[in-house]
């Protein structure tokens, strides 16, 4: 037990130091907020890849992958069709090359759709946060044998992740990014025969769990199996394609054709992992089957959020459990920081510097975003002091940002037809539905809400539905946007026109 923990605490340690370096670099906002544009492809890739490979991967994903099995694959599939998407769109990106969605926002919806469109990211985001730090609780926890308890340990997380985002910003990020990737993709190829072979092979995993956990769709899952397994797919799919973490990194990159390139290479990245996790993860739930059942039925026993930490535990060897568990450390750190960084951005950018003080100096602009970087960590702290289940936090932040962001987002960049009306009216009818259904499954009464879906249905659908509805019914019950407006995404902009940014 103590080799894990003071491995663990040493790359903790050796990143500080790294972060502490590259903090004499930032003196801009580019440098805070972009890297100062100068990402090359190979840091691209394993920096996109740490961004949407976290604990929604190796603890949420893996909880659903133990309780509902191969069906759990239509979690992590919905980002693999939304990378595929974001591909198309990567160079034009980088090309209007700005700081945050906002600005897209703003181009093709004005003010009020960059200040709705920062609200509803900085909720979704501080809660992508929160459960990065209960998956370093679990961690702790895990490699001490239980002597450090989740709540210490994710509050120990919590102070790691703050202080690398405020250190140095995108600089840190992408940086840290690099190792954690090659970390996280070794870790991932070296665990799984180990896995494997100790729970005894297929023959063994297929006698120890119940045959859903073996079909297309877990019929046990939800009042509305295919329902809930389309709502996950759909949830991951919105939030991939809109997501300003990537954005920002397209933002980041030396050129359009590095942002394009990486995300060619980050799609193969990720359908590895998240495969192989899976896959790690329901091994690993044939062998503690009856502990993870005793959890499920009283709320004893093993926790199933914590399967791929229990099998780098117990289930390998000590070099590979090493391996696996300082690949779970990486992406919590990774991907706190990333979700950390993004909305302070938005709240600086957007909110801070758009209207209230646009002249602001960098030394001001990179010094507020630091305090920002603090209080927001301390909010998602307290957020995971609260938490019942990742898989759970993780589905409502998934979704929030879907469907308030990604239709009208997306429309920007690629339907001409959205206007200023229609815009803003998808950002705000898909966050008033999902905060309202959400809020739903805490009044109502327990056989209403079963899986946590009010009356059974998850909530992306009705919210999803609303949020396009009022994209396409505002857009046309509207005027067209001008030349001008489009110019920005879609043309050259006229000589001498700078109304439309």
């Amino acid at each position: 037990m103590t080799w894990y923990l003071y491995v663990v605490l040493a790359y903790l340690l050796v990143l500080t130091v790294l972060n502490f370096y590259r903090a004499r670099r930032v003196r801009t906002q580019e440098d805070m907020m972009v890297a100062g544009r100068s990402l090359s492809v190979r840091v691209m890739v394993f920096t996109l890849i740490c961004t949407w490979i976290g604990s929604g991967t190796f603890i949420a994903g893996a909880e659903y992958a133990a309780k509902a099995g191969w069906s759990s694959l239509w979690l992590p599939a919905g980002a693999w069709v939304g990378i595929v998407v974001i591909y198309f769109l990567a160079a034009k990106i980088r090309t209007f090359g700005q700081y945050t969605i906002g600005d897209i926002l703003e181009v093709r919806y004005g003010p009020a759709a960059r200040v709705f469109g920062a609200i509803a990211l900085i909720i979704s985001f501080t809660a992508i946060v929160s459960y990065q730090f209960r998956a370093g609780g679990y961690i702790l926890n895990v490699v001490t044998d239980g002597q450090v308890s989740v709540a210490l340990g994710q509050a120990l997380a919590a102070v790691f992740v703050i202080l690398f985002t405020a250190l140095a910003g995108m600089v840190a990020v992408a940086y840290t990014d690099l190792p954690n990737g090659i970390i996280i993709l070794l870790a991932c190829l070296v665990s799984v025969p180990f896995v494997y072979h100790a729970v005894g092979g297929m023959g063994a995993v297929r006698a120890a769990l119940p045959p859903d956990h073996f079909a297309i769709v877990n019929e046990t899952f939800g009042r509305h199996p295919g329902l809930k397994a389309g709502g996950y797919f759909l949830s991951t799919m919105m939030l991939l394609m809109g997501v300003q973490s990537m954005y920002q990194k397209f933002y980041s990159a030396r050129t359009p054709k590095d942002a394009r390139q990486a995300v060619a290479l980050w799609v193969v990245g990720t359908i590895f992992v998240e495969v192989v996790v899976v896959a790690i993860a329901i091994f690993a739930a044939a062998h503690f089957w009856p502990q993870i059942r005793q959890w499920l039925e009283s709320g004893t026993g093993m926790d199933p959020a914590s399967i791929v930490l229990q099998a780098a535990r117990h289930l390998v060897p000590p070099w590979v459990g090493i391996l696996l568990l300082g690949a779970a450390t990486a992406v919590v750190i990774s991907t706190g920081m990333n979700y950390l960084l993004s909305p302070t951005t938005n709240l600086m950018r957007d909110i801070y510097q758009r209207f209230l003080a646009a002249e602001a100096s960098q030394r001001t602009m990179v010094a507020l975003q630091k305090v920002c970087i603090v209080i927001l960590g301390v909010v998602a702290y307290l957020l995971a002091t609260r938490l019942v289940s990742v898989l759970e936090m993780s589905y409502f932040a998934y979704t929030v940002y879907g469907v308030a962001i990604t239709p009208a987002l997306i429309a920007a960049l690629a339907w001409k037809r959205a206007t200023r009306v229609g815009g803003l009216a998808s950002i705000l009818g898909g966050t008033i539905v999902a905060v309202t259904l959400k809020v739903l499954t805490y009044v109502l009464p327990p056989e209403k809400v079963p899986e946590g879906d009010p009356w059974g249905i998850p909530l992306i659908y009705p919210a999803l539905i609303v949020s396009v509805l009022a994209l396409v019914v505002g857009s046309y019950l509207s005027p067209p946007p001008s030349e001008a407006e489009l110019a920005p995404l879609f043309g050259k902009k006229p000589e001498g026109d700078r109304s439309a940014r």
